[in-house]
């Protein structure tokens, strides 16, 4: 097979900190089904996913749990391992960042950066995000003083640390990307990378921590673990075999990847961090980053602090693995986010799967059973709808191509099932039962039953990648060995004569809703909310909460979401700002009592001092805790 045929295929590796939701989900089942279509088109495809398995969050988390870091994501890892199995991920390598192989590539790439001038040790303050592994400084942080990818709070830290010399490079990324227009998919993703984050001004990376431990070690430096962008960003090479000083064969004849698929969400850190790591190193870039987009509950975004988390396995124990593949695939825009409800899940499963896709499937066969002993009749004379339905699975199969190779996986689905459609038409169309009544038409009635099988044929086959299971069913009820892809551009290879396979029953029962709903309620995985690391008591008696009065609470200028709280603690006044204006009016808070961490370091928000932070609860429909009236104010609280 020749060089330009291979295909090498990445997810990005999942952060082995807890069980992945379906949104998690999707981006294996979208890579898989590029995989299984690549390889169906002939090409040599390397299928790489994986779990990211060192940070603070993962230390934190592993404590909390009372286990060593390495058992915590052992777990984990095996867990999101499992849950892609089950959605029928046919991945070629499960790379975790904690292999051997791995953390010592790791560290000889940081050494070769250390060497050749492109890292260099400094002091690092600024606002860290644990969840995001991300340092911001005072303009990068979102409204009401948040981390502005995730939207968690954030806290102020100083350490030492090596850094990275982005800037160096940042001219030749942006050539690049000019000079490549398939880099950053979907293209207007592009634009958002350059004026946001280059254009401005890119600064230094740091990318070492030294006040946690779990992670690789810097060699020459142990008291340094080295951070995720050098550690987690290298898998799709040392995955390969790749070290600073050998490149392994499957390095050698994959490299550069074809294609990473990520959320958009990381696009940053793969389409800048990414490239000019490889630029760096003296390696080739990779060719496509798809970023897809999200799928929300409904309007919502997903939270478990809602309750509107959903889950791959949950899915699969009531639908199947490949109606969940399939809603998936067909359900997410190629640049807009997507939208899940059991509901929405229902009723594609019925239309789609059930009414569409199985009741042609059930009928045709059951047709070629009655009216011709189970065999497939030949063709002659034709209907007057003939034409239009081989036309339209010819400008189904063409759509569909055009749609795989941009990797647009719903309209490809929407493809295949006009053709689909088409044929349920067809049916209704000509009336077989009633052609089998009259001798004279039996021709016609030959050449209807055998354009039914054949456009089942070619669809099962473009299906293929979506539903490979349900589509190797259909295919072997067929009793056909023209599988190949290639045979889906010629309408007519199905073979008469030959006998049609065994029946497996209905490939999609219909489900009643109500019940469907009330077996999703029942089953639905509860997830508890993720823990921090346990603290003693002294940790405890350091936070310092006192009680205080709300005298003025004013908006904060050129913000959406603080409030100017003015506070009385009885001993002293304070300025506390606040992100709670889009949940409450100013004049509604004054007089309220409130706790207030009185001893947290001073910041700035939006330009407005704040000397420290009042208490509430809640993510997505924040309350404050208020404290009654006749509670005396500073006192300490315990």
């Amino acid at each position: 097979m020749p060089d330009n045929k291979k295909f090498y295929i990445t997810t990005a590796i999942a952060y082995a900190s807890c069980k992945p939701h379906i949104g998690n989900t999707y981006e294996v089942i979208l890579t898989d089904a590029i995989a299984r279509y690549k390889r169906a088109r002939g090409y040599d495809v390397f299928f790489m996913t994986g779990t990211d398995e060192h940070g603070r969050k993962v230390e934190q988390l592993a404590e909390a749990a009372g286990v060593e870091p390495q058992k915590y994501v052992d777990g984990i890892s095996a867990q999101i391992k499992s849950i892609w199995d089950l959605v029928g991920a046919s991945y070629d390598k499960f790379i975790r960042t904690t292999d051997d192989y791995h953390v010592e590539a790791v560290k000889h790439i940081f050494e070769k950066l250390y060497r050749q001038g492109d890292i260099y040790k400094n002091e690092y303050e600024g606002w860290y995000c644990v969840p995001c592994e991300s340092f911001f400084t005072d303009s990068q942080l979102g409204e009401g003083g948040v981390c502005p990818d995730c939207g968690r709070p954030v806290s102020r830290e100083k350490e030492e640390a090596y850094f990275f010399k982005m800037s160096k490079y940042s001219d030749k990324l942006v050539e690049y990307m000019d000079t490549h227009p398939d880099f950053i998919l979907p293209e207007s993703r592009k634009r958002e990378m350059i004026n946001n984050f280059i254009k401005p001004g890119l600064q230094d990376l740091c990318v070492s921590r030294s006040t946690f431990k779990w992670g690789v070690p810097v060699s020459f430096d142990e008291k340094h673990i080295i951070y995720v962008w050098i550690d987690a960003l290298s898998n799709y090479i040392t995955g390969l075999g790749y070290d600073v000083d050998e490149q392994g064969p499957l390095y050698k004849k994959y490299w550069p990847a074809d294609l990473h698929v990520i959320g958009k969400d990381i696009l940053r850190f793969h389409s800048i961090y990414w490239p000019i790591i490889l630029m760096a190193l003296g390696l080739p870039l990779p060719k496509s980053i798809l970023a897809h987009p999200w799928f929300n509950f409904g309007n919502d975004k997903m939270s478990k602090s809602k309750g509107n988390v959903i889950y791959a396995d949950d899915l699969i124990d009531v639908f199947g693995r490949d109606a969940v593949r399939y809603y998936c695939l067909t359900e997410m825009p190629y640049s807009s986010d997507g939208s899940i409800t059991y509901e929405s899940v229902i009723s594609r499963y019925n239309t789609d799967l059930a009414n569409i896709f199985g009741n042609l499937v059930s009928r045709t066969a059951a047709m070629t059973e009655k009216y011709f002993g189970g065999l497939i009749p030949s063709p002659s004379a034709g209907t007057e709808y003939d034409a239009e339905l081989t036309e339209t699975v010819r400008q189904s199969v063409e759509k569909y191509v055009q749609s795989m190779d941009a990797y647009k996986t719903a309209e490809a689905a929407e493809a295949v099932f006009a053709a689909l459609r088409r044929a349920n038409k067809y049916i209704d169309e000509t009336m077989p039962w009633a052609l089998a009544k009259d001798e004279s038409k039996a021709d016609k009635l030959s050449t209807v039953l055998y354009n039914l099988l054949e456009t089942i044929r070619i669809c099962a086959i473009l299906l293929g990648p979506f539903m490979p299971q349900t589509c190797d069913k259909v295919l072997a009820r067929l009793g056909t060995d023209k599988t190949e892809f290639d045979t889906v551009f010629k309408f007519g290879a199905i073979e008469s004569g030959a006998k049609l396979g065994a029946d497996t029953g209905m490939l999609f029962s219909r489900m009643d809703e109500a019940k469907t709903l009330q077996t999703l309620s029942a089953a639905q995985t509860k997830e508890p909310p993720e823990g921090c690391a346990q603290i003693g008591i002294d940790d405890f008696m350091n936070v310092e909460l006192r009680s205080a009065q709300i005298t003025d609470c004013q908006p904060v200028p050129k913000s959406k979401k603080l409030l100017k709280l003015q506070l009385d603690l009885g001993y002293e006044q304070r300025q506390v700002v606040s992100g709670i204006r889009q949940w409450y009016e100013p004049q509604d808070l004054i007089g309220k009592k409130v706790i207030v961490v009185a001893n947290l370091k001073p910041a700035k928000l939006c330009g407005t001092d704040s000397n420290g932070m009042i208490l509430a609860c809640g993510e997505d429909n924040v309350r404050v805790v208020f404290l009654t009236e006749d509670t005396p104010l500073g006192e300490r609280i315990r």
